[in-house]
């Protein structure tokens, strides 16, 4: 992938701008907003997809960021999603604090929240790094709601080995969460929330969002070469394509010579 085009520009119809340097980081690295946010889209695009009842935003890394600067949530209705049925919200929780730098803060942490039964879980694989942070959120949201969301900081979240898993890890927790435990349960279960004892490999994992990128990155192609073809039906052309003139002339001269 070129480092200035996107995968929209590659012919695919995913909506976030997910670059070179997105994709880099996916291999080896801190998940920048782009990765994360790309891994929400494809979670709802092929995953949420199947469950057309199900009320759950994924709320993208920016919102989430705008959501807990703001001094009045409540200003930011317009801009955020229509809550009015949600049954629950995953934010990406970073520790950015400064609005003017892009791409800020140094850790993720993961906050899911159960807007019927008001509280919200925090799962932090690097504790309590972004423990204020979380709560600062929850709070906000809790506004936006309408009603006071117990907040749960969760002991017993799987803990990273280094210093650049986090994204890796809130990622990888959200797809389980909403796959293994929300998306399956039925309406009567009690759902549990507790990550105690979840392994999560980082490297498989990021292998997984690699994979994800290349094959969209592969069909788009495969879909911009279609969309050139003079024998495609959208195609308006009604030429077919010719037999270039250097063809034609190394043809006679051959025929020449045998003669």
């Amino acid at each position: 992938m070129h480092p200035s085009l996107s995968l929209s520009e590659h012919g695919t119809d995913v909506k976030t701008p997910v670059t070179k340097e997105d994709v880099d980081c996916i291999k080896a690295g801190w998940l920048t907003d782009n990765a994360i946010a790309f891994w929400e889209e494809w979670l709802e695009r092929e995953r949420l997809k199947e469950y057309p009842k199900a009320d759950i935003v994924l709320l993208r890394p920016s919102m989430s960021f705008m959501l807990r600067q703001t001094r009045d949530p409540l200003t930011l209705k317009d801009a955020l999603p229509n809550f009015s049925k949600t049954t629950h919200v995953f934010l990406p929780i970073n520790d950015a604090r400064d609005v003017t730098i892009a791409e800020g803060g140094s850790h993720w942490s993961l906050l899911v929240v159960s807007v019927v039964d008001r509280v919200a879980f925090h799962y932090d694989s690097l504790r309590p790094t972004n423990r204020q942070e979380a709560l600062i959120s929850s709070e906000k949201l809790g506004v936006l709601f309408g009603k006071e969301l117990r907040f749960i900081d969760l002991s017993e979240s799987p803990q990273q080995e280094n210093g650049s898993d986090c994204g890796v890890f809130v990622c990888l927790q959200m797809q389980f969460l909403l796959l293994s435990r929300l998306l399956t349960a039925q309406a009567t279960d009690k759902v549990n929330m507790s990550l105690g004892g979840k392994l999560i490999d980082a490297a498989s994992g990021r292998k997984q969002m690699f994979k994800i990128i290349e094959d969209y990155r592969k069909e788009g192609e495969r879909r911009r070469s279609r969309s050139l073809s003079p024998f495609n039906k959208k195609d308006k052309s009604k030429s077919p394509p010719r037999i270039g003139e250097e063809d034609w002339t190394m043809t006679s001269q051959k025929d020449t010579q045998e003669t």
